[in-house]
């Protein structure tokens, strides 16, 4: 192998590793990518290294310039409130019970997650759904990961469903060994999806409560404290009474629903038991905490929360405070921040009290924790300052659903209109998706369905990042040939398996179940980028191993079907909360565990299995 090999090589197993360990974030790793290619492309050393000139043609890909617009005609939905009131409407169908209610409403998510982002549509729906559990009489555990899941269904049956399809459509069209092939059709993937949908949706209405927690979100039960644990510090204050008492002589210890972990001194642990040291002025004080149990720590004299103390919140009694759940959104400005810069004081005059991330207490340094997507903070601050932090749409609160934008519902009529326009111009084959897409947006723009900097912050662009340098990786290893050596490793498994005619078929599964396994670690968006150009790549190799049996080769259809079934492969992530964005947001309002997902998940990893290699076999004639 050449050095230019290696270095693609090394490059793809670095970017995976990165992905897996989440040690620095996704966008910043594809930055690195993108440097050191062009670095090494500029130094010009080799022949057999993607040009310059290849390199930026990465940025001219109509495929990411899609995904951003598709994200705006999203959000300027999602600021009509037109999924939440229609969400509301099926408050009424709650005496239906829970079979016939769910899977209205599971239906419901499909469908229009297969035609906007399904991560908007998910994070919009927390609150509805959760107090439609109320209604319904069942824990909110039992209808958030279906959501989540259901989103997933109606994002594999069509182009615009996940920015997963849109990739995979651009990468084909830009093929240089299929020239002529065409994007994928808007509903070219419901042939697929659809009938996997309908296996999917009677499964999870008819089996899901059964294989799922009995659980409630923080928001349900705040005044419970025999439930689910925050962590958070306080610090001895200067002139405390509890200076030279041990923890024993203190009301900290009395406290009901608050236990004290540890005692940090000038920075380091304490290396005595708890029980032996007496305190002094500026200990940190390491509390797990019940929400009751906050708000009587806050009532201890002499004793202030690190948070608190900080951001400078001035005293709420328990009489008056009121204590929310809150996540952080996909486009809030308060990702990347430590909780000391995120200004709630100044802001809203809240107080951060503690944090949960993918269902664990953040234990140490909680002050210089930087937010992500999905972390779920418990809030404490007056009614007013609550109101105003809602108005904001800076973080969702659980057990208050967003207000509607002032004058919004009137353009209502005008965003639906727009979305189903792009759509049947891409259906139809008037515009290519791209073109009807940015269209769209400038219509939105133009008649003040959304404004410009609404727009700016609708785009996720960690993930155009991401995907420009995957991209980026992509080009690398077809020049380098990773792509043709992968893809004739994966053949190679495949085609070792079974004889000549059920080559294409042994094939599609291998590929399928290592496009699967990746989804689950790495994003779906990385994952197609690296399957899909293998897919293509694999097609000639299968029609070459079937020339030995003198049978006729499959060509273009072959490779569509593959690249089709990595797609699916790639959005079928179930049995992780880490493999899809929904998952992960779900997993921390609704207080599961990771066994939840992998006990309900592997049904639906399981089905889309099977139904995905079924489909594609029988559509494409794969099964001699």
């Amino acid at each position: 192998m050449e050095w230019e090999s290696m270095l693609a090589l090394c490059l793809l197993v670095g970017a995976l590793v990165s992905f897996l360990l989440e040690k620095v974030s996704v966008d910043i790793t594809a930055l690195v990518l993108l440097g050191i290619i062009f670095v090494v492309s500029g130094l010009g050393l080799s022949e057999e290294w993607p040009s310059q000139e290849k390199l930026f043609g990465v940025f001219s890909s109509q495929a990411p310039i899609t995904i951003a617009a598709m994200f705006i005609i999203s959000a300027s939905l999602n600021r009509c409130q037109i999924i939440e009131q229609t969400s509301e409407l099926l408050s009424n169908y709650c005496k239906l019970g829970y079979v016939r209610f769910t899977l209205i409403l599971f239906a419901l998510v499909a469908f229009v997650s297969a035609f906007i982002n399904n991560t908007p549509v998910v994070v919009v729906l927390l609150p509805v759904v959760i107090s439609l559990s109320r209604s319904l009489g069942v824990s909110s555990s039992k209808l958030l990961i279906p959501v989540s899941y259901a989103s997933i269904f109606g994002g594999c049956c069509t182009l615009v469903g996940t920015s997963t399809n849109i990739l995979a459509s651009g990468i084909i069209s830009e093929s240089s060994l299929f020239p002529d092939m065409e994007p994928l059709g808007m509903f070219e993937l419901s042939k697929i999806g659809l009938p996997i949908l309908f296996v999917a949706l009677g499964f999870l209405v008819l089996f899901g409560r059964r294989l799922l927690p009995d659980r409630e979100a923080l928001s349900n039960i705040i005044s419970d404290i025999d439930r689910k644990e925050f962590l958070t510090e306080a610090v001895i204050l200067e002139g405390s009474p509890l200076i030279g008492k041990k923890i024993d002589e203190t009301d900290i210890d009395s406290l009901s629903g608050v236990r004290l972990l540890d005692v940090v001194r000038k920075g380091d642990p304490n290396p005595l038991p708890v029980s032996e040291l007496s305190l002094r002025e500026g200990d940190r004080l390491v509390l797990s905490c019940r929400p009751q149990g906050i708000i009587e720590a806050r009532e201890v004299e002499g004793v202030g929360l690190l948070n608190e103390s900080q951001l400078g919140l001035e005293q709420v009694s328990s009489k008056s405070g009121v204590m929310v759940e809150g996540v952080v959104g996909p486009v809030s400005s308060l990702i990347s921040k430590d909780l000391s810069d995120a200004s709630f004081r100044s802001r809203f005059n809240i107080t951060i009290l503690a944090l949960h991330r993918r269902g664990k207490n953040l234990s140490t340094e909680i002050d210089s924790i930087k937010l992500q997507p999905s972390d779920t903070l418990l809030l404490l601050g007056t009614e007013e300052s609550i109101e105003r932090l809602r108005k904001s749409e800076e973080i969702i609160l659980l057990d208050h659903p967003p207000l509607p934008a002032n004058n919004m519902k009137k353009k209502a009529p005008i965003v639906l209109t727009v979305l189903t326009a792009v759509v049947a111009l891409a259906a139809l084959k008037v515009l290519p998706i791209s073109v009807a897409s940015i269209v769209g947006v400038s219509i939105l723009l133009a008649t003040g369905c959304i404004k410009p900097s609404e727009a700016y912050k609708s785009v996720e662009w960690n993930i155009l990042i991401l995907i420009y340098g995957m991209l980026a990786l992509g080009e690398t290893m077809k020049v380098t040939g990773v792509s043709g050596e992968i893809a004739s490793l994966v053949g190679r498994v495949g085609m070792g398996l079974a004889d000549p005619a059920w080559s294409a078929f042994a094939v599609l599964i291998v590929l399928y179940l290592i496009t699967a396994f990746l989804t689950e670690v790495l994003s779906n968006n990385a994952t197609i980028v690296i399957m899909a150009p293998i897919a293509l790549e694999l097609a000639p190799l299968i029609d070459a191993y079937r020339g030995l049996a003198e049978l006729a080769p499959m060509g273009p259809d072959l490779a569509r079907a593959l690249v089709l079934a990595s797609c699916v492969a790639a959005s079928a992530s179930f049995i992780t909360p880490i493999g899809y964005q929904t998952n992960t947001f779900v997993y921390t309002v609704g207080g599961y565990r990771f066994r939840d997902f992998m006990k309900i998940g592997i049904f639906f990893n399981l089905i889309y299995f099977v139904g995905t290699v079924l489909m594609v076999s029988l559509i494409w004639d794969l099964i001699p």
